[in-house]
């Protein structure tokens, strides 16, 4: 029994290390996204989702809220940027029904583009087109 418990350990704590260290990996992947996005950079952000995708089998809608650039959630910080290619392509990947999800400030992205006045916006519109 006390074998059984020491085995037992010893594979639940190498798990837990394993786990860490692609964690780590995954942010450090995703490290330069917010940069890749406000300069409007389409190449670049297909090859880093291509790379997630590939090496930690993520698509866009598993780490998109995970991540925030200056508080501001991907789709938000492209059209503040007025990173038009890289808005549309990350509209365009994302599934709708998470298009209308809250963000962390509690709006959604139709809300916010509404209160901003940012309707007339080129990804504005792709997103209203989605919805």
């Amino acid at each position: 029994m006390l074998k059984f418990a020491k085995t037992a350990a010893l594979v639940l704590t190498a798990s837990f290390a394993i786990n860490a260290t692609a964690h780590a990996s995954v942010e450090e992947a995703l490290a330069n996204i917010c940069t890749i996005v406000s300069a409007d950079d389409k190449g670049e952000l297909r090859k880093k989702m291509r790379s997630v995708q590939s090496d930690y089998r993520l698509k866009l809608h598993d780490y998109y809220t995970g991540i925030t650039c200056d508080g501001q959630s991907l789709i938000r910080t492209a059209i503040t940027s007025n990173a038009v290619e890289v808005g549309t392509l990350l509209v365009k990947k994302m599934p709708s029904r998470d298009l209308t999800v809250q963000e962390n400030d509690g709006k959604t992205l139709q809300a916010w583009i509404n209160e901003n006045g940012l309707q007339d916006h080129a990804i504005a519109k792709e997103l209203m087109a989605r919805l």
